[in-house]
Order: structure tokens, then C-alpha cells, then sequence
């Protein structure tokens, strides 16, 4: 037996295609449902080359009352044999009657999947489960403008969507469980992702929904560049010629999966052991802290104590060594003094030459600039403890260019979220994180590191920061 994510994934890498062609069939364009299915019908024979799978919404097809429900049914056995089908009809009542649901869906209409609204817990999940060949993505962050108004309410310090996408952990495996995430809310996709690190995400919300597909793909992305069903509907049907819609929006999409391919963890047991290792040789201190600008801050980063920990260094150079072994680059260029110790680790777990660019000027020997072997036109990498805004990564590039080196991309062990992501990109670099403060933060109260009232101070603090 095949489960439905598994067939998912064999033809995603069949066709090299994670393009989901949504079927919605507004009733007042058509006269008839007859007319609704014939109009289908063409869009899945144009399109069915580039398709990971189809998603007709149930609701267009009930309008037309049973010869809707008929038509639906004769779409879904016209799609190819070997592609999947996600019946988009967000379902979700009790037991008796989700039994009803699952059975219409799964052999009246022999739909691949269905889409679940989880808000009467597992026992509404459970019957649609018991169908072990199938697959269900379960309504967790949705595109709609008013999704946040119950699922971004906070529970415990965390989104309901963040509880949601945990607690389904617990209902089933990632092989029967998937997720609804909007592509309007990047942000919640990365943190879901960090939960869910090897489920499957229907993303809605390219295209007509304003959806921006890189930063999609940025915070969604797998390891193994999969995971990811982006939904397309409007855009391909009403197009000129929807074959080559389709062909552009699978085309570009796989040009993003390129770009953002660099994920430095596969599961979250990865990002938990980095996190501890930060916590166990002192980089993190929770408490009461002045800064440089005189401004109080409820926590304190100091990435330069895991020089004096050689175990805890190993455990970031090799999360790290596996991001860079994504990027393409002569040598790996760390800043001092935090980073340096730090690019030694990653340098030695990665075989990877590592160079430095000096703070001050050298006035005397060879009188350098940058330490290290390299040659005029070679691609370095700028690795970095932190980043912030990214000044400090601008004038660190600048003696590198100085010394006629190649910048493309710009890794850091902790982005903080303020701002330096958006400049560096503006100024037209690459920008990697091996992981994020707001990444970092549940993992440590989870450890034990760090209470929730802390925690919401942090939260706080930080969305103070950014007003």
C-alpha cells in the first residue's frame, strides 16, 4: 500500500513539480454544472504534465446541488491516474458524522485527500484517518484576511495555530497529517515548520491572494526541497493559455526552491540540540542586562563564550558546515572575534577554506588586510555570530571587495529579527540564518532554560523594539 504523502512525493520528484492546480468554479461564470465540469475537464487535460495535484473546493461544486455532487465526482475520476487529488471542503464535526464525511470523500467521491477543519479535536479527526491509504491536511494558518482573529489568539505564550500543529503531532504521523498554511503569513509558516519539520504544507494564497512565492518557499522549504503543495486556482484557469500558466508558476517556484534550498536542519531534534548547546556554555542569560545603548534588555547573546567549549562549538560548526555545504563559494570568511572561532569549527567539519578579515589595518610585515590564502576573484562566504541590523556585515564586506574577493551570501549562527535580513537583501546579498531569536526562544523555555513569564517578557521587549 501507497499512503497518499508518499505517492505525493514520488511524483513531485517524477515531474519536479510541487504546483497544486486548484479547481474553483465560480457558479456565476457557468450555466450549468455540466458546463462546470466540461470546463474542468480541459484544465486538468492542459495541465496535467506540470500538476503535483489537483484541489477542486468542494463548495463550487455543491452550489449546483446533486448534479454538482455529480459533476465533482466525474472531475475527480477524469484526473490521470498517479496524480493526487485534495478535496478542498475544510470538514469537521463529531465522530458519527465525520464517519459520513470520510466515507463521501473517500470512496463515493475516491478523492487522494481532504482538508479538515481541527477544531473538534482527534475523535473528528480519528474516521478519516482509518483510511490508511489516504491523507488529510488539517486547517492550521489559513490565507483568509481574518484568519488571525481566532488563530493567532495567544494560548500559553504560543498562537492557537502554533498549538494546533503540535497537538496533531499526537493524532498521527506525518505520513496521514498535513497542514494548511497560507503563503500570506510567512512568519507563521517558518514557525509551524520548526514544529512540523517533515510534514507536508497546502499553501493557498499565491497569485490572486498576493502571496510572495520566495519568501514561501524560504520559510516552508524541507530539507530534501519538498514539502511544499502551493496551490495556484484563478491565475491558471482564467489564462490565456493555462498550460503555460501552470509551466511559469512550476518553473518559478523551482527557481525559488534553488535559492532558499540552504535549510540547516531536518528535524527539530537538530535545532534542539543547537539551542542547548547555546544555553549550556553560557551564550544566552536571562535576567536584566544594559547595552551599548543604554537600553535594558531582559536577555543577553554572547556567542564569543564557545571558544572555552569545544563540544558545544562542534555541535554549531557542524549545523553549520551542513548550510554551507549548500552555497557555492571559495572560502568561508569569518568576522572576529565571535565568529572566528566559530569558522574554524565549521571549517574543519566541512573541509572548507577559511580566511579573516582583519579589524585593524596591518602596518607592518606583509601588511595585509585579510588573513588566509585566496586568490583575486575567489567567492567568499561572510560568516558572522549575529546579526542585527547588518552595518557591521556591510563594512566587514567592504574589506573583502577591498581585496578584490567575491560577497554573494552572508551566514549568521543567531538572526535577532531586526531588520538585517530586509537591508542585506536590499543591498543585494544573500542572507542565511542557522537559526532565529524567535526560533530559540520556545526551544529553551521547552528545555527548561527559560520560564513562560520570561518568555512573554522577551516577547514583549522585542515587539517594543520594532514599533
Amino acid at each position: 500500500m501507497t499512503t497518499f504523502f508518499a505517492q505525493l512525493e514520488q511524483r513531485a520528484q517524477a515531474i519536479d513539480s510541487l504546483l497544486c492546480v486548484g479547481l474553483d468554479p465560480n457558479p456565476k461564470d457557468f450555466t450549468s454544472a455540466e458546463a462546470v465540469r466540461d470546463f474542468c475537464f480541459r484544465l486538468i487535460d492542459q495541465t496535467s504534465a506540470v500538476a503535483l495535484a489537483y484541489k477542486p473546493n468542494s463548495g463550487f461544486f455543491e452550489a449546483w446541488g446533486a448534479a454538482g455532487y455529480q459533476a465533482l465526482q466525474e472531475i475527480i475520476a477524469h484526473v490521470p491516474a498517479g496524480i493526487p487529488v485534495v478535496l478542498d471542503a475544510k470538514r469537521g464535526d463529531i465522530d458519527s458524522t465525520a464517519k459520513g464525511y470520510a466515507q463521501s470523500a473517500f470512496e463515493v467521491l475516491n478523492t487522494s485527500s481532504i482538508t479538515l477543519s481541527p477544531y473538534l479535536g482527534a475523535d473528528a479527526i480519528q474516521p478519516f484517518l482509518s483510511y490508511a491509504d489516504k491523507g488529510v491536511f488539517l486547517l492550521c494558518k489559513t490565507s483568509n484576511p481574518g484568519a488571525g482573529e481566532l488563530q493567532n489568539l495567544e494560548v500559553d505564550n504560543r498562537y492557537l495555530y502554533e498549538v494546533v500543529a503540535e497537538k496533531a503531532q499526537s493524532w498521527g504521523s506525518a505520513d496521514q497529517i498535513g497542514f494548511v498554511v497560507g503563503a500570506t503569513d510567512t512568519e507563521a509558516m517558518h514557525k509551524v515548520r520548526v514544529i512540523a519539520p517533515n510534514s507536508w504544507f497546502l499553501v493557498p494564497g499565491i497569485g490572486a491572494q498576493g502571496g510572495d512565492l520566495e519568501a514561501v518557499v524560504a520559510a516552508g522549504l524541507r530539507s530534501d526541497k519538498l514539502g511544499l503543495l502551493i496551490s495556484a486556482s484563478r491565475s491558471i484557469a482564467t489564462a490565456a493559455d493555462p498550460l503555460a500558466e501552470a509551466t511559469r508558476l512550476r518553473d518559478a517556484i523551482n527557481a525559488a526552491r534553488e535559492k532558499f534550498s540552504a535549510k540547516p536542519f531536518t528535524t527539530s531534534s537538530d535545532l534542539e540540540a543547537v539551542a542547548r548547546a547555546l544555553a549550556d556554555a553560557g551564550c544566552v542569560k536571562f535576567g536584566s542586562f544594559t547595552l551599548k545603548s543604554g537600553k535594558v534588555s531582559p536577555f543577553y547573546l554572547d556567542l564569543r563564550r564557545l571558544v572555552s567549549y569545544p563540544k558545544h562549538l562542534n555541535t554549531v560548526g557542524a549545523a553549520l558546515a551542513n548550510l554551507l555545504s549548500k552555497l557555492q563559494f571559495d572560502h568561508i570568511a569569518a568576522i572576529p572575534y565571535a565568529a572566528l572561532p566559530i569558522g574554524v569549527s565549521a571549517s574543519l567539519q566541512s573541509g572548507r577554506s577559511l580566511i579573516y578579515p582583519r579589524r585593524e589595518a596591518k602596518a607592518y610585515g606583509t601588511g595585509v588586510n585579510i588573513e588566509g590564502v585566496f586568490n583575486t576573484g575567489d567567492t567568499a562566504v561572510l560568516l558572522d555570530d549575529l546579526a542585527t541590523t547588518g552595518e557591521t556585515k556591510i563594512e566587514a564586506i567592504d574589506r573583502l571587495t577591498a581585496a578584490d574577493l567575491v560577497v554573494k551570501d552572508i551566514v549568521v549562527v543567531i538572526d535577532r529579527e531586526q531588520g538585517a535580513a530586509d537591508i542585506l537583501g536590499q543591498a543585494g546579498y544573500n542572507f542565511y540564518a542557522l537559526v532565529t531569536l524567535n526560533q530559540l526562544l520556545p526551544v529553551w523555555e521547552q528545555q527548561g532554560y527559560l520560564s513562560a513569564d520570561h518568555h512573554a517578557e522577551i516577547k514583549r521587549y522585542l515587539a517594543a523594539d520594532h514599533v
